[in-house]
């Protein structure tokens, strides 16, 4: 017996709008990609990191097209990838801020390839910048995980229907 066939429509043009408010259904994690550059830590605000592959090593982050510090990025072969625990909303806010201003008053270190990882974050990953893949109006970087750490009493930050949200502790009613 043979499977149907079924014809489906041309899609739709998608509206970016409704399109967006789609998207934020989905929750996701805030992580700082970050890199030492030559006048100090260069960095910017994610809500796209995943892991790829477990072997090889692998994760990815999403970056607009629009974003004045990937360039920045770009040039530095080493990055810092910090998760964002749910005490550092004030970070977010930060990094909306010009770049020169997102690192003052913020605790941090680097390894000696120029990762850098903010103190404080729930998870972090070394990675070493595999490729840089253009996808629509961002650019989809391909990280090879190096390291990685993880702090069990805390708690990522989600972003969720565009707002700043904790995770319930298990123990919570």
């Amino acid at each position: 017996m043979s499977t149907p066939t079924v014809a489906l429509a041309a899609p739709a043009p998608t509206d970016p709008d409704e399109l967006r408010r789609a998207f934020a259904h989905v929750p996701s994690g805030l992580a700082i990609v970050a890199t030492l550059g030559p006048d100090g830590p260069i960095g910017l605000l994610v809500a796209s990191f995943t892991s790829v592959s477990l072997t090889p090593p692998l994760a990815s982050v999403n970056i607009g097209h629009s974003s004045t510090t990937l360039p920045q990025l770009r040039n530095q072969p080493h990055w810092g990838i910090s998760i964002l625990g749910q005490d550092q909303e004030s970070v977010t806010e930060r990094f909306r801020r010009p770049a020169h201003e997102r690192f003052a008053g913020l605790g941090w270190s680097s390894t000696i390839d120029g990762a850098v990882h903010l103190h404080g974050a729930a998870a972090g990953f070394t990675t070493r910048l595999n490729r840089l893949i253009p996808a629509g109006d961002h650019s989809i970087a391909i990280l090879e995980v190096a390291d990685h750490f993880a702090t069990l009493e805390s708690t990522p930050l989600v972003f969720h229907r565009s707002r700043l949200r904790r995770i319930e502790s298990e123990g919570a009613a």
